[in-house]
């Protein structure tokens, strides 16, 4: 049996969690998906059908900041992405999120001095990153990040359409033979100073120039979160470099941020997250936080808007 709506005997697995999670999204980018408590039965390859949350059909019930429950047995991994990703599925014009990750060591670096960074979290943080592509509408990196590993920045490790690919590059240094450039695997935005970005219509190979006003050469991260809102891309994924997640934190861009630790320590190298210095403790942010474990890697969650 394909139902979430099966008796309550039958087990959530990880493939069914997932499965219901993209089609909730789908439902998030439509603005069909209220954020108010409701339940939720859903059958594999048909779209969920939403419930009050008192309707005995109902397999799943979310109440409005995204915790869930479920009338059936859910297996441990299943769990985990309900835990993890039912918030970001609600993403759209009446409630818009930007995300920011990184993976770093034991002692907070995420590559060695030279750039290296393939990997220093383990496989099931790489996994992670490929469905928080698949729930995002954008994925957005610096030119550092482009420059460095030649990302791809798609879902090809999970089910899942890859998001819009947006570069942050305001001084126009990349060439066009990067692969986010050149793939047309999806959807691709280079962002740019104004002043370079040249007349409407332009391509930076198979990518659409868009120019936004720049402050001393830097484009703001509040204004490049506005500019995407207003292309109708509500759920934001900022996924590197630690430069660019920085530069969005320090900005009160985002509302969530990920840092997976792994079991390593680098000794030197690129550090994860910087921010202008304080002077005392009482300053130190101390976002609400919960901790799940990637394989050897544990997940930091961060609700920067609690």
């Amino acid at each position: 049996m394909n139902e979430l709506t099966r008796p309550p005997a039958a087990r959530v697995d990880r493939d069914l969690a997932w499965s219901a999670l993209l089609a909730l999204r789908r439902l998030g980018r439509s603005g069909d998906l209220p954020t108010a408590p409701l339940g939720v039965a859903f059958r594999v390859g048909a779209a969920p059908r939403l419930l009050p949350p008192d309707d005995p059909r109902a397999l799943l019930r979310l109440d409005g900041d995204g915790g869930w429950q479920c009338s059936a047995e859910v297996a441990p991994e299943a769990a985990q992405l309900f835990d993890l990703h039912l918030g970001l599925c609600r993403a759209g014009a009446g409630r818009p999120s930007t995300l920011g990750h990184l993976g770093q060591s034991l002692d907070g670096r995420i590559a060695t001095a030279n750039g290296a960074s393939t990997f220093v979290t383990g496989p099931e943080d790489i996994a992670h990153l490929h469905r928080l592509r698949a729930l995002a509408d954008a994925i957005l990196v610096g030119a550092g990040t482009v420059e460095q590993d030649d990302p791809r920045l798609t879902t090809r490790l999970v089910e899942g359409d890859s998001p819009v690919r947006v570069v942050i590059d305001p001084r126009r240094r990349l060439g066009a033979h990067y692969r986010v450039f050149r793939d047309g695997a999806a959807p691709t935005l280079l962002l740019c100073a104004a002043e370079r970005a040249g007349q409407g219509g332009e391509r930076h190979g198979r990518a659409e120039v868009v120019g936004l006003p720049a402050e001393q050469d830097e484009l703001p991260p509040q204004g490049i979160v506005a500019a995407l809102r207003r292309r109708g891309l509500y759920g934001l994924y900022v996924e590197g470099g630690g430069q660019t997640v920085s530069r969005f934190l320090a900005a009160g861009a985002l509302d969530r941020l990920q840092i997976a630790v792994a079991p390593m320590i680098i000794g030197s190298g690129r550090p994860g997250i910087g921010l202008p210095a304080i002077d005392d403790l009482g300053q130190a942010l101390r976002p609400k936080s919960r901790r799940f474990a990637l394989g050897d890697d544990v997940l930091f969650d961060c609700d920067l808007g609690a």
